[in-house]
């Protein structure tokens, strides 16, 4: 199985699945997706005017325990597929990761 999330230089790069306009915020699990499995993501906000993206770079940052502004979109900026860079120190992402992996996602 691939992973859905990969250690980079100076942060780590997650793929995500997201649902725009859900009823309730919040991480589902995994989700297949074209290249492998992907985090799926629920946020609120329409995809309009960049609102859902910055939504999901918040939620993702939220769940990792960092600031909004450590999380950026590096791909899929007009699809639900979306790769997402999270600056910090890989180490400490990986093992946030890992943990986020075994509790919230099993």
């Amino acid at each position: 199985m691939i992973p859905w999330w990969r250690a980079e230089p100076g942060g780590v790069a997650v793929r995500v699945k997201v649902q725009p306009r859900a009823r309730r915020a919040g991480l589902l699990g995994l989700a297949p997706g074209i290249d492998g499995p992907r985090l799926k993501l629920a946020v609120t906000e329409a995809p309009e005017d960049g609102r859902a993206n910055q939504a999901v770079c918040a939620a993702l940052a939220r769940a990792l325990d960092m600031p909004p502004s450590a999380a950026a979109l590096a791909q899929g900026g007009a699809a639900r597929e979306k790769l997402v860079f999270i600056a910090g120190d890989p180490d400490t992402l990986a093992s946030r990761l890992k943990a986020l992996n075994s509790k919230a996602l099993a």
